[in-house]
């Protein structure tokens, strides 16, 4: 059915810029005219108060919209001063400590979520079973769409696959333009079910045409959460343990939703603003999630401990560990970035709720698999960095680790590539954005656009014969 020798030898022939010298040096030239032409005085940011990041000076974001989805509580406030707090998240009033802490002995953690997200309630039994009937329904791509988009021009990076496929399905809805709720809830809960499955084949197809492997497709299967399903996909054998599934649920739980100014929910909010369709809609908001700022960052907490498992010696001498810490914030170490990943968040001051109880489940994981001697330097390296980062820049703000600092090692534990750790957060991540999406539909009715103030001279622009 596959060529795959055909299919690299396409690959390589994309259209790219032509490597000659003579082009190589245009580039540098239009590259000089856009560093001359384009840099704009980083003193006029201050002069004219802009909130870059939509953040005020002290850090605070920039109010641009109501939700009730989702709220990030950091501070305490007593007698109207603020007190930072140990930190709270929740889903439509609910605190997710308590979410989890209600799931005992139940696979379904994330589809209640879901359901919860999408309509601002907790389900009874009988609402939750007809759910999940339908979640089952929805998870199917079918084997022409399989064959011909997924397989079609894999791509390495997992996420620019996932919006080529979501962007393809639009041509596949009988009403891809429809933003009337009752169609949007339609798509929302199909795009839902259908990214994990998106996902997983892409990264097989991945494997297969690129990296000269079996081809694995194997189906969902009824009955599973979608955790268990993505492990069953995923997997060569399809077999994992109860406790691997739980603690996947549980971070697919974590990272279902934060807040409507998280960059890639903003972005679901300002495209769905302009009246666009759901599929353009969420396309975006993964472009925004692929960012190493972003979705991207638990990559680089991966890349970062995998230089300090190489450089320290001893994972149990905390003076080594320091000094090693101190060459990377020096920037003398590491990427030369000057930072320590998966420390310090926007908001959260004394603790990420997210980061404590993913350790918590990454702690028992790590006892399953023997992996505790890694779990131990992470959590030295936690205890420590906060510290020094404070130290080093001279902050009185608490910095604690974010969710981002043990997600990646949990994905590890789990078998998963890091080519699917993004593509997992987007999966976690989407009932949110359509949550967001339709809160935007029935109450913004508004185009979100926001201004920027223009610094720049206007000049007299002569024909082109007398330009110099």
């Amino acid at each position: 059915m596959f060529d795959r020798e055909e299919d690299l030898r396409l690959d390589k022939e994309m259209p790219t810029v032509a490597e000659s010298g003579e082009m190589i040096e245009y580039l540098e030239r239009f590259y000089q005219e856009l560093l001359k032409n384009q840099l704009i005085d980083r003193e006029l940011y201050t002069k004219y108060d802009v909130k870059r990041g939509l953040r005020d000076a002290t850090g605070k974001g920039v109010l641009t919209g109501l939700t009730e989805i989702s709220d990030v509580v950091a501070y305490d406030d007593v007698d109207g001063k603020r007190i930072p707090s140990d930190g709270h998240l929740y889903y439509q009033g609910c605190d997710v400590n308590e979410l989890i802490s209600n799931l005992k002995g139940r696979r379904f953690g994330f589809e209640e979520t879901i359901y919860l997200l999408i309509f601002g309630k907790l389900p009874t039994k009988d609402e939750f079973d007809k759910f999940l009937y339908a979640m089952g329904e929805m998870q199917t791509l079918g084997n022409r769409f399989i064959r011909d988009v997924v397989m079609k021009a894999s791509n390495a990076n997992i996420m620019n696959a996932m919006q080529r496929c979501i962007l393809t399905l639009y041509t596949y809805d009988s009403d891809p333009d429809g933003i009337g709720p009752e169609n949007v809830l339609r798509q929302s809960l199909e795009l839902i079910n259908k990214l994990p499955l998106i996902a997983v084949y892409s990264y097989q197809s991945y494997l297969h045409f690129r990296m000269n492997q079996s081809l694995l497709i194997r189906n969902p299967k009824k009955g599973y959460s979608l955790a268990e399903n993505i492990l069953y996909m995923m997997r060569p054998s399809g077999e994992f343990t109860e406790l691997e599934a739980k603690v996947l649920d549980i971070a697919l739980i974590l990272h279902a939703e934060h807040g409507g100014g998280n960059n890639s929910t903003f972005t679901t909010h300002v495209v769905t603003s302009s009246g666009t369709d759901t599929y353009s809609s969420v396309s975006a908001s993964i472009g925004s999630l692929k960012g190493p700022r972003h979705g991207g960052a638990n990559l680089k907490v991966q890349n970062m401990f995998r230089d300090i498992k190489s450089n320290v010696s001893n994972w149990e001498d905390e003076e080594e560990i320091t000094a090693y810490l101190r060459k990377i914030l020096n920037k003398e170490a590491f990427d030369g970035s000057g930072l320590i990943y998966g420390m310090g968040h926007a908001v959260y001051t004394l603790s990420d709720p997210r980061e404590v109880i993913l350790k918590r489940f990454a702690e028992s994981l790590a006892r399953e698999k023997d992996m505790m001697e890694e779990f131990e330097l992470y959590n030295r390296v936690e205890k420590l960095a906060g510290a020094l980062i404070m130290e080093k820049h001279k902050v009185q703000k608490n910095v604690c680790a974010n969710v981002d600092f043990y997600s990646g090692l949990v994905y590890t534990m789990l078998g998963i590539p890091e080519e699917l750790f993004t593509p997992i957060f987007a999966i976690a991540r989407i009932p949110g954005w359509c949550a967001h999406r339709l809160e935007e539909l029935l109450n913004g009715n508004k185009i979100i656009r926001p201004a920027y103030k223009y610094v720049g001279h206007h000049v007299d622009c002569p024909n082109i014969d007398e330009r110099e």
